[in-house]
């Protein structure tokens, strides 16, 4: 079981002391997903230059990248293994609308992983081990979008038949690719890698899943139990 962690006057210690003593176990339990699946995706605003929770480059925000959800990103905080994963995403089909929205023509773009969605609540990145999100997915990406490396128009719309271009969620396809071979930023040597800025960074240029060019789970490593809240995203 995974303890929750709470604000209390008494502040986060006495609670992780509390779990501690209660039998929990601070190493979570991540979901291990397949190289090519199904998901499902959004998209948030990553301001130009930010460096998130992996630690990439702020040259790479130049680029098409995502965050993943928690449970397959696999850390509450900081850094993952999901970190400078590289993913082929291909639109398939709407959620929200009804009836769905089919596109006429086939949209995919390369991704680097270099920020956590976290979970909590019923939200898109909500998926644990046990417990898909509303989609029925266990992953969720978030797009970093717009952004300088994906078309204004990477996303199909038919205004006239639903009143609004955003449709918010699709159901996409991935499929696990070689970042140095796949991915747009990897032709500029300042878009890969880590900031070298003393702080607790990972982001390898093209993680196999190998420990030796992986992240390892830096809430594991650091004794951090899984927490249930975190400041709300900036939606576009």
């Amino acid at each position: 079981m995974l303890p929750v962690l709470l604000w209390s006057p008494f502040g986060y210690l006495s609670l992780l002391i509390l779990s501690l003593c209660s039998g929990f176990s601070l190493a979570s339990e991540w979901i291990q997903y397949p190289s090519d699946g199904t998901a499902t995706l959004t998209h948030y605003t990553l301001p130009d230059g930010y460096i998130a929770s992996c630690g990439c480059t702020g040259a790479s925000t130049r680029y098409p990248t995502a965050a993943m959800s928690q449970f397959a990103f696999g850390s509450s905080t900081a850094y993952g293994p999901g970190c400078g994963r590289c993913f082929k995403i291909t639109l398939l089909d709407t959620y929200l609308p009804d009836p769905p929205f089919i596109p006429n023509v086939t949209k995919s773009v390369v991704i680097k992983v270099t920020d956590l969605c976290p979970s909590g609540g019923n939200g898109w990145c909500s998926a644990t081990p046990n417990k898909p999100n509303q989609g029925g997915q266990y992953i969720n990406f978030d797009l970093s979008w717009p952004s300088p490396g994906i078309p204004d128009d990477f996303f199909p719309s038919d205004k006239s038949l639903y009143g609004f271009t955003d449709f918010g969620v699709w159901n996409v396809s991935y499929q696990s690719v070689d970042c140095l071979e796949s991915w747009p930023g990897a032709k500029n040597a300042a878009a890969l890698g880590s900031v070298d800025d003393g702080s607790s960074v990972c982001c390898p240029a093209n993680p196999t899943g190998s420990t030796n060019d992986t992240c390892p789970s830096f809430s594991d490593g650091n004794g951090i139990p899984y927490v249930s809240f975190h400041p709300p995203r900036i939606r576009s």
